[in-house]
């Protein structure tokens, strides 16, 4: 399947900012959001906050974004985080838990905790209470709430990807 819109403009302020949150380089998905100047602002702004200033560590926020791109069928997500979460410190035994949604017992608690948040939020939007307190008992209400904006922002990220068809990049996507 080919990208179902052709590129935007790679040139004016918006492209600017996202370059200089990316190291330099636009991405695909950066190229398609150029379409809408204002919605490329508020995008980079909202996804530059979720990846580089919350609170919640490294390895969780990958874990968020993974899932997600998993539940979702989000090529690009997989392939841009899977190098940024093996940094962060998932092993190849997680990201094949991860792809696979094997119930292994791979898992820290904080980790399993997230995930089904992660799950519940993506799923079916709502969270039971059982989920939630299991987030609590790891997570302060700083977390929580990024915890929540974070399955939010990345369900927003993939299900734009997934809809435009954005081809999965080679490799990392900076920023």
């Amino acid at each position: 399947m080919s990208q179902r819109l052709p590129d935007g403009p790679e040139d004016g302020a918006v492209a600017d900012l996202i370059r200089a949150r990316r190291g330099g380089r636009l991405s695909a998905l950066d190229r398609l959001l150029l379409h809408s100047p204002p919605v490329a602002e508020g995008w980079n702004a909202m996804l530059g906050a979720l990846r580089g200033g919350t609170t919640l560590p490294g390895d969780l926020r990958e874990l968020v974004v993974l899932r997600v791109a998993v539940l979702n069928g989000a090529e690009f997500e997989w392939a841009a985080h899977e190098p940024v979460g093996r940094r962060e410190g998932l092993t190849d035994v997680h990201l094949r838990v991860l792809r696979s949604g094997s119930d292994e017992p791979v898992w820290s608690p904080v980790q399993a905790a997230v995930l089904a948040f992660t799950d519940a939020s993506t799923r079916g939007v709502d969270v039971p209470d059982d989920v939630f307190a299991a987030v609590r008992e790891h997570l302060g209400d700083r977390q929580v709430v990024e915890l929540a904006a974070l399955v939010a922002g990345y369900a927003m990220v993939s299900r734009f990807l997934v809809a435009l068809r954005v081809p999965p990049p080679d490799g990392e996507v900076a920023g």
